[in-house]
């Protein structure tokens, strides 16, 4: 593939998944079903190859999965790979090469069974495949993105106790560990494959076999006939790296590629039914959010938070700083995700009552400082929205732009204020990883033992029902004194060709269903 074809092409793309800025999530309007369907369903067709345009890494990319970072990196790697288990549309575990999982009566046992699948080379996926994978995503030598999701399992003691199945033994009661086994990057690899063998000759399970690869350029694959989940539609799947999105619009447009991911609202709204190309909105996907600093004034003062998530016009700032491109939050994290606590009402701005909480802390002629930077979309534009609404509660905002590079680890120390977003994981990996005294991403400085203690109650409660309870107790605390002010959930936003077919609307990113190309077809 010419780099002529798609200007701009060794910029680096977008990161998908690091830190807060991370991973970001899809959902959407297509078919009835929840696929994109070009304007009609019917009976997926065999054959024929569809060229995919991402934002990547240049030079440096890696077809390793266990190094998987960008959303390009997670696509190809989701097409010559499986996990264990995989995330749904509303981010809960989904069986993938595991067949089944069973806990034992103190959760801190796991024994996993694996479904009968091979490998490309026809070799069989095996428990020792599961465990080298595993370590090696471990190896305190390396720093491999699934590491800190495997944190809970003690690698030493687990072990296979057949050819398909292995038992987990964990550090501590674990109700969800199901969710470790669908972690970002926790993809199975053969027994001792290395790091040389995968971009030479990479051997995996998933619904597509290695053909070529030109790092920053081009991978192209071909269809798994024994794809133990049924072989894929395609004949051959070709990545295209396009890092500006003007790029990949043009060569969506010009025929070049049949699928674009990663557009914006602009985009969107000149093409949307004008019958050129198909616009998929993937909903409800990125939180958007406001970090306060709880353990320093004057975000220490739960009154100060509460007049904050009052001060806060939702609409204004979906409209404004997402281009209408979204939709409003309720300062909790997960909407439409397992466990998330629906029935708390919906909170509108009430500058009358924000006035008088701020008097009763003694914060009048409050003065705060909000960090922002143009590290990702809308973040400007909430800053000065957020600004003026403030303005007329009597709060003064002086927005401060930070570091594009170094936006992320910046603000998960410093500062007061600061914008946020997140893309799709579970309500249990955000509470696990930003609201626990020791979370290693805690950017509101959310530390209480009791709220701690609720966590470990929740992991350590077999029955789901009365596990979603404690879960609701914890969102309620949140809802009324945490410190995340979440406005809004933005759309992402794809392009496909009219002829594409199959293309899942309701997967937010990194979860199972989202850039997934073996149910794809070409009518």
């Amino acid at each position: 593939m010419n780099d002529e074809r798609f200007p701009g092409l060794r910029r680096r793309g977008f990161l998908a998944a690091g830190t807060g800025a991370a991973a970001l999530a899809l959902a959407g309007c297509g078919g009835p079903d929840g696929t994109a369907d070009g304007g009609s369903g019917g009976t997926p067709k065999r054959g024929g190859r569809l060229r995919a345009a991402f934002a990547g890494g240049g030079a440096s990319e890696t077809l390793d999965p266990h190094l998987a970072n960008l959303f390009a990196d997670v696509a190809r790697a989701k097409a010559l790979y499986d996990k264990l288990a995989d995330y749904g549309a509303d981010l809960s575990a989904q069986p993938r090469l595991a067949a089944k999982w069973e806990p034992n009566k103190s959760l801190d046992r796991w024994q996993v069974t694996l479904r009968e699948a091979t490998f490309h080379d026809g070799s069989p996926v095996t428990a020792e495949d599961v465990l080298y994978s595993y370590r090696r995503i471990a190896d305190p030598q390396q720093t491999f993105r699934a590491k800190a999701s495997l944190e809970p399992i003690d690698l030493d003691a687990s072990r296979a106790t057949g050819e398909r199945t292995v038992e987990f033994v964990l550090k501590r009661p674990t109700a969800e560990f199901p969710n470790v086994l669908a972690a970002f990057g926790a993809y199975i690899v053969p027994e001792n494959a290395t790091g040389a063998d995968f971009d030479k000759k990479p051997i995996g399970s998933g619904p597509f076999r290695f053909v070529s690869f030109a790092p920053g350029r081009s991978a192209v694959f071909r269809r798994h006939e024994g794809y133990w989940d049924g072989a894929p539609h395609l004949d051959e799947l070709e990545f295209v790296v396009a890092n500006e999105e003007s790029a990949r619009v043009n060569a969506l447009l010009a025929g070049q590629v049949e699928y674009a991911h990663e557009l914006n609202p602009t985009t969107a709204r000149a093409h949307e039914g004008r019958g050129q190309i198909e616009i998929v909105r993937l909903r409800n996907s990125a939180m958007q959010a406001f970090c306060m600093k709880t353990d320093r004034p004057p975000f220490d003062d739960k009154r100060v938070r509460e007049a904050f998530f009052l001060i806060a016009d939702r609409k204004e700032l979906v409209d404004g700083a997402l281009s209408g491109a979204g939709e409003v939050g309720n300062d909790l994290f997960g909407k439409g995700y397992e466990y998330y606590a629906d029935g708390l009402p919906q909170r509108e701005q009430d500058l009358d009552r924000a006035r008088a909480l701020l008097k009763r802390a003694g914060a009048e002629k409050l003065k705060v400082t909000l960090d922002t930077s143009a590290v990702a979309a809308g973040f400007t534009e909430a800053a000065s929205i957020f600004r003026d609404q403030a303005a007329k509660a009597g709060v003064t905002i002086d927005v401060k732009m930070g570091s594009k590079d170094s936006y992320w680890s910046d603000i998960l120390d410093g500062g007061t204020l600061c914008c946020y977003r997140s893309g799709a994981m579970p309500i249990e990996a955000h509470i696990s990883q930003r609201l626990l005294t020791d979370s290693t991403t805690n950017a509101t400085k959310w530390q209480h033992k009791d709220f701690d203690a609720l966590y470990q109650q929740a992991q350590s409660t077999r029955d789901k029902t009365e596990r979603a309870a404690v879960y609701q107790r914890m969102q309620r605390r949140l809802y009324a004194e945490g410190g995340f002010l979440i406005w809004g959930f933005a759309d992402w936003i794809l392009g496909t060709a009219r002829k594409v077919r199959g293309v899942e609307t309701k997967a937010p990113a990194n979860t199972l269903d989202w850039a997934r190309f073996d149910k794809v077809w070409l009518a």
